[in-house]
């Protein structure tokens, strides 16, 4: 069996079943874990741990019974030095035996050989040039992609093959690829969404302390947008309490309209097993004066009332008709597994 090293229960949980190996040599998976194959980062990544790993597939299929819009993802990464306190993709790193907490914010682990493994698979007879969205689990521009340039690499071989393909991103590093996105966009379907919850800077550095500040992502917007790179904002996720009201929802619309986003859309807050105890951690530090909202609320479940979501829907709405958007949905898709996602193409 496999432990948790987290949980410090005792209680044994399943051996992942990973496509994965060393980078060395051939492991069996707890083998792969141990603290003796992380290597600590150097310069800019020092505070963080790697594991490179080499995949035996990259392109993944969404499970047959999500709700996504897109049918399958490609994830260089697995962890995210962001440090987003809501991150819904934490739990990934307890399958892996990690800790939801700090280690999915420090222990990062590296796909390497992802270039050459998307390169064989897109080149795959029974590979049908499906769109393949990126950004879905974690960031493909999160600092590790500054040294080892897995992302940039599967843009090119996207490229290439004339896939269509979507990118998901908090990163300001995207801009790094923009030229290479509006060639990109010459060949097949390409798009582009930059996470912009909110503006508020306090809620900013309390929430995901380690992206770049709202509005130099706005800033993004407007390079990708005048390089012909289609690129929207995607409000998430909206939190409760903290980042939903009207006027903080207003601002963001607003200047996403000002930046030139092709798309606004929206996340409601929704905690997955292992996240609510870390928000709500976060909350008693915080907010505790929303501890009880929170319970009531979310229950026992991840998402929020259904009620509460098309609420925020219907805002969104009248903020983007406000500002002259009209509506209009859109091949990529929000990370909201609760209901189709809300999209706005502005024209």
């Amino acid at each position: 069996m496999f432990y948790s090293p987290r949980m410090g229960s005792g209680e044994p949980t399943a051996r992942p079943k990973l496509r994965w190996r060393l980078t060395d040599h051939e492991a069996d998976h707890p083998r792969l874990f141990d603290p003796g194959n992380w290597r600590p980062g150097r310069d800019e990544l020092s505070n963080l741990e790697l594991l490179h790993v080499h995949a035996k597939k990259l392109i993944n299929a969404v499970h047959p019974r999500s709700r996504m819009r897109f049918r399958w993802t490609i994830n260089a990464y697995r962890g995210c030095s962001h440090a987003c306190v809501y991150c819904f993709a934490r739990p990934t790193h307890e399958f892996l035996g990690l800790d939801i907490g700090e280690d999915f914010d420090r222990r990062i682990v590296i796909k390497v050989n992802a270039v050459e493994r998307v390169r064989d698979e897109l080149a795959a007879r029974g590979w049908g040039a499906d769109h393949i969205a990126m950004g879905t689990n974690t960031d493909p521009y999160q600092p590790v992609e500054g040294r080892y340039r897995l992302t940039r690499g599967i843009i090119r071989a996207l490229s290439h093959a004339r896939n269509p393909f979507s990118i998901l991103t908090k990163s300001t590093l995207i801009e790094r690829d923009a030229k290479l996105l509006a060639e990109a966009s010459e060949r097949t379907e390409v798009s582009t969404s930059l996470s912009i919850g909110c503006l508020d800077i306090d809620v900013w550095r309390g929430t995901e302390p380690h992206t770049p500040r709202p509005e130099r992502r706005l800033e993004t917007v407007a390079k990708l947008s005048e390089l012909g790179v289609s690129c929207g904002v995607l409000i998430a996720p909206v939190i409760p309490g903290v980042s939903d009201g009207r006027e903080q929802l207003r601002r963001v619309v607003r200047r996403a309209v000002d930046a030139g986003a092709t798309s606004i859309g929206s996340v409601y807050l929704h905690l997955a097993p292992g996240v609510r105890e870390l928000m709500m951690t976060w909350l008693a530090e915080n907010r505790p004066d929303l501890l009880c909202d929170y319970r009531r609320r979310y229950g026992q479940g991840r998402f929020a009332p259904e009620s509460e979501r098309r609420r925020l829907g219907a805002t969104i709405d009248e903020l983007v008709r406000e500002a002259g958007g009209v509506r209009m949905p859109l091949r990529v898709a929000s990370t909201e597994r609760a209901g189709p996602p809300r999209q706005l193409r502005l024209v």
